[in-house]
């Protein structure tokens, strides 16, 4: 099994479902980062001491803040860390389930697994870290079992307003404020509530969290 991983994520959620994983599997040396130029670097430090990582574990978005970076999402992070170390092993963990997007993560970025984000993820990490150790390629992306077409949601302007206002860090409980100091309605915490819920549930996802990367990965804040 690997002894020396590195994942890279911004949601301290999906960093415990990884964190389980690699303890679960007993990897004994793992490191975390929120970004991306952190992670190119801690693979850099560890190619210079030279004790490299082994697998890259890393999500494909990542929220821009007040630190500026140079690599500002996840293909970039695998592209740069492919040109120092070619070897390294690569899995992808993210909500995105275009086909064609994940084609172009084996085709062009030569990962060796990906794994998509939800109810089965830990389960689905446990055992694409197994595959890929063995050299073989893992894909948790089941067309056997389709999950609702997202572009067949139509998003109105008031949703994806909630949408952005809960990716700018505005927390549920004072959305309603923000509504009615700007006029728009309706603006009542149940509306809030029930309109996030069905949002949630018609692009199937289980989270608010889940539900701004998914939103940011397929364009629409």
């Amino acid at each position: 099994m690997f002894k020396k991983v590195l994942i890279a994520e911004d949601y301290e959620s999906f960093n415990i479902s990884v964190q389980k994983v690699v303890e679960d599997l007993k990897i004994t040396e793992t490191k975390f980062d929120n970004y991306c130029d952190e992670a190119l670097s801690r693979l850099k430090m560890a190619i210079q001491e030279n004790e490299p990582f082994e697998l890259l574990i890393t999500d494909i978005s990542f929220d821009a803040d007040h630190r500026k970076q140079t690599l500002t999402n996840g293909q970039e992070l695998v592209a740069a860390a492919r040109e120092i170390q070619p070897d390294l092993k690569v899995i992808v963990f993210s909500v995105e389930k275009r086909q064609e997007t994940i084609d172009r993560l084996f085709n062009d970025q030569q990962i060796n697994g990906y794994v998509k984000k939800g109810r089965e993820d830990v389960k689905d990490l446990k055992k694409a870290i197994k595959t890929v150790y063995k050299n073989e390629r893992f894909i948790s992306y089941d067309l056997k079992n389709p999950v609702k077409d997202r572009n067949s949601f139509e998003f109105s302007t008031l949703d994806t307003l909630l949408i952005s206002l809960l990716a700018k860090g505005i927390l549920v409980k004072n959305i309603p404020d923000y509504l009615k100091q700007n006029n728009i309605t309706p603006s009542s915490m149940s509306y809030v509530e029930k309109k996030l819920a069905s949002i949630r549930e018609s692009l199937d996802v289980n989270s608010n969290e889940h539900l701004i990367a998914v939103c940011k990965d397929f364009g629409i804040i």
